[in-house]
């Protein structure tokens, strides 16, 4: 069947059922109450379905993927669909769901459904439910949704996890949550090592220096856009060696859900949160404060890209050197001037200041930052824009027309 947001609105809330020991055929009808929103995963695209008999029919292919973290970043790494991570499947508590597993990869793979209770032999451990995977052949999975709230797929082989194979897993209830948000997101958090010169990541290293969000490292995460007023959901996903403490700038929030699902108020207010490795969190807030506001990870390292030592500007990454290494970035084009014996002062450099803002000027969610907005988005970082409703019409027409160019 033709995939568009209509029809995925429409056969997403038509499989709700009431979930119990035996399963029967959803009905066509949704039950009466608002819908929850869609959710919206900036730079990743959604798996789409088709429906037998009342089941919804996903096919997931484990396989290798080429992508780019910034433009001119080229990365081999491992996916779904030729996407890193993988597309978001999303569906609704009762429903009844088949997922038609094919592994494109070179070598065995079984796929776990993160925080979903299901029955053991389709929890997808290899050895210990069922066999795993080999190249070129598939498995299905099937079996019925009780629970509601933010999951996640990934690969139950460990070095596969750090080659990026996970994606969201987003089962919304019947009827919305209330308080209702306007507005829905979902992102995954990784963490790579990647030397200079090469496009493959090291699955067994220790130390990173790629920090990525939904695939892609700031200045090229594409920022959530929202209309000043609104209520604002972020779902969280990590799958990284790092817990990360994600913090959201001018704004306070409430975190409302984790892997198991929805928290019971009532809720404690914050603006950072711990997101540990396998976690899930959920923040929920109103967007009552017009700005662009940054979320990001707050370990200092995680602020970058391609994270180095240096000596005088020659960049050796991640190894250590002595008591004369100073952690810093060779000097690039548009950088401020440093000051004239910067040199002789013990510790310097310290951050760089590179300024992107051409290469980020195709994106619509960019349209009206700041001239040099760039060279603060390094790392683990992207923006929630908080804009007026012209200005977030502009940027949905703007979008609209790079969709219909065949973006």
């Amino acid at each position: 069947m033709p995939f568009s947001r209509r029809s995925f609105l429409q056969n997403l809330f038509a499989g709700a059922a009431v979930a119990g020991q035996e399963w029967k055929p959803a009905p066509t009808v949704a039950p009466p109450g608002p819908r929850p929103v869609l959710v919206e995963t900036p730079d990743l695209p959604k798996l789409p379905f088709t429906i037998d008999n009342g089941v919804k029919v996903f096919r997931l292919v484990a396989e290798p993927v080429k992508t780019t973290f910034l433009p001119e970043r080229p990365v081999d790494c491992w996916g779904f669909n030729g996407s890193m991570p993988g597309p978001a499947i999303e569906v609704t508590q009762g429903d009844r769901v088949r997922i038609i597993v094919e592994n494109r990869l070179p070598e065995i793979f079984s796929a776990h459904w993160h925080g979903l209770e299901v029955p053991p032999e389709v929890d997808g451990v290899p050895g210990l439910g069922i066999d795993p995977i080999p190249p070129g052949g598939s498995r299905t999975f099937e079996f019925s949704l009780h629970q509601h709230g933010t999951f996640f797929y990934h690969s139950h082989m460990p070095m596969q996890e750090m080659m990026g194979m996970i994606g969201l897993f987003i089962v919304h209830p019947p009827q919305a949550y209330e308080p209702r948000v306007h507005r829905d997101f979902g992102l995954i958090w990784q963490g790579w090592s990647i030397l200079p010169n090469n496009t493959v990541p090291n699955t067994l290293a220790m130390e990173f220096n790629w920090l990525t969000i939904n695939g892609k490292a700031g200045p090229d995460t594409t920022p959530m856009i929202v209309k000043t007023g609104e209520r604002v959901r972020i779902r969280m996903v990590n799958l990284s060696m790092d817990h990360h403490p994600i913090h959201l700038h001018g704004n306070t929030f409430y975190t409302v859900g984790t892997e198991a699902g929805r928290i019971p108020q009532p809720w404690e207010p914050g603006n950072t949160v711990i997101v540990g490795v396998a976690q899930a969190r959920d923040i929920e807030f109103d967007a009552v404060y017009p700005g662009d506001w940054m979320l990001h990870c707050h370990l200092p390292h995680h602020m970058m890209n391609q994270m180095g030592s240096s000596i005088r500007g020659e960049v050796v990454p991640n190894y250590p050197l002595g008591e004369h290494a100073a952690m810093g970035h060779a000097t690039h084009p548009g950088m401020p001037p440093a000051a004239p014996e910067a040199w002789a002062v013990k510790g310097y450099p310290q951050d760089m200041w590179m300024v992107m803002d051409d290469a980020m000027a195709a994106k619509p969610e960019n349209h009206g930052l700041r001239p040099g907005w760039s060279a603060a988005m390094m790392g683990m970082m992207t923006l929630v824009r908080v804009v007026d409703p012209p200005t977030f019409d502009r940027i949905q027409a703007l979008k609209a027309g790079q969709q219909k160019g065949g973006r």
